[in-house]
């Protein structure tokens, strides 16, 4: 039946959907995981201003860390999915239909002049969001005077996980002279 023989070109169409579904679904993901956070941090720093407990303040890091590794994770997945497209699945189909190009805002909205100033504007806000709130509710928890010996233990170790994360961040990010053709 040679009406139902799969072609190259349609597995090629269907991986694209998919990866590009799963894509949307990952930008969704990561995006309200800006919110979530953000939520989280304002109920921590109402519930310990209520109680006047500085320790409660410990709870930012190890959720700002979960949260934002999971962030760059998904961020990391989207941009690989547009790099498959771009130098793959792209330029096989292009073959496949004899064509001058495909995909083509695959690579179109990364020739924005003002792309790397929105990632380098990116990348702070994450490091605002995931990393500099921890730190300053851990620095509130230091000057509050109330430090027990193991919290302040715990809360240097909080302090090491969020510095890691920013580090991350950093990299994950990678506005600042490398090029950008494989970053999203």
């Amino acid at each position: 039946m040679p009406d139902q023989d799969v072609t190259v070109g349609q597995l090629l169409l269907a991986e694209y959907q998919t990866v590009k579904d799963e894509q949307k679904t990952r930008i969704g993901f990561r995006d309200n995981l800006l919110y979530v956070t953000l939520t989280i941090v304002a109920a921590v720093i109402a519930a310990t201003a209520q109680a006047k407990q500085s320790a409660m303040l410990l709870a930012l890091p190890p959720v700002c860390v979960v949260l934002g590794w999971t962030y760059l994770v998904n961020d990391e997945k989207i941009s690989a999915i547009g790099r498959h497209i771009r130098e793959d699945l792209g330029p096989r189909l292009t073959r496949l239909a004899q064509a001058e190009r495909v995909f083509t805002w695959e690579t179109a909205h990364r020739s924005d002049p003002r792309r790397r100033s929105r990632k380098a504007i990116q990348c702070a806000i994450d490091l605002l969001a995931f990393c500099v709130v921890p730190l300053a509710g851990l620095v509130v928890y230091w000057a509050a005077g109330q430090t027990s010996p193991g919290l302040l233990v715990l809360s240097v170790f909080e302090a090491l996980a969020v510095s890691g994360l920013a580090t991350q961040v950093v990299l994950y990010a990678r506005p600042f002279g490398q090029d950008t053709s494989t970053a999203v």
